[in-house]
């Protein structure tokens, strides 16, 4: 097994989760903010090299969401403890949603994989969007605790991230429907 550039970036991005965590517990928002934004440059340098360098391999296709997932989840639990986050609160429900909807994709990918044998199910449009708004909205509660005037927006980016989250779990359960379904025989 070889470690790429990329491989090295999603490492990183992993090893950056406790350093956000513990910045949060000590409320600097200011440098878990930065934290949380050098980890977003590293996640979409690992994807850029990975792709025009072409280093792209089966450990990377395993590290990179691994390491996506694992920032983003460790962000939402931490940003929802009420005596950590000194911006706008992410509720508790909201956290849950989006941990399940992640479950979900893993729980469905791991049953088509092992009943269908279906080894690739690529993400969505939606589900890119879905993702975006998610750190939109990690980075926009890490703001207002700077930038109070910003409450309103980070509760309006928090609330449709939270309904394309579900839409996309809906349509992540309709799409690998659709796949396994049997097909009309002619």
């Amino acid at each position: 097994m070889t470690l790429t550039i990329p491989n090295l970036l999603s490492l990183l991005r992993m090893g950056l989760v406790p350093v956000f965590i513990i910045a949060v517990i000590d409320g600097e928002i200011a440098k878990a903010l930065w934290i949380f934004v050098i980890a977003g440059v590293t996640d979409a340098l690992d994807g850029f090299i990975a792709r025009f360098w072409g280093q792209q391999s089966l450990l990377g296709a395993y590290l990179d969401p691994i390491a996506d997932k694992l920032l983003l989840t460790s962000s939402y639990v931490a940003l929802s403890i009420p005596s950590l986050n000194r911006g706008v609160e992410i509720p508790l429900w909201v956290t849950v949603l989006v941990i399940a909807r992640d479950v979900l994709i893993v729980v469905v990918a791991l049953i088509m994989y092992l009943a269908a044998g279906v080894r690739s199910f690529p993400p969505s449009v939606l589900s890119k969007v879905t993702t975006v708004f998610q750190v939109a909205a990690a980075v926009l509660v890490l703001v207002s605790g700077l930038l109070p005037d910003l409450d309103v927006v980070a509760s309006t980016v928090l609330y449709v991230m939270t309904g394309l989250t579900v839409l996309s779990g809906l349509d992540y359960v309709r799409r690998s429907n659709r796949l396994v379904e049997p097909k009309p025989k002619p």
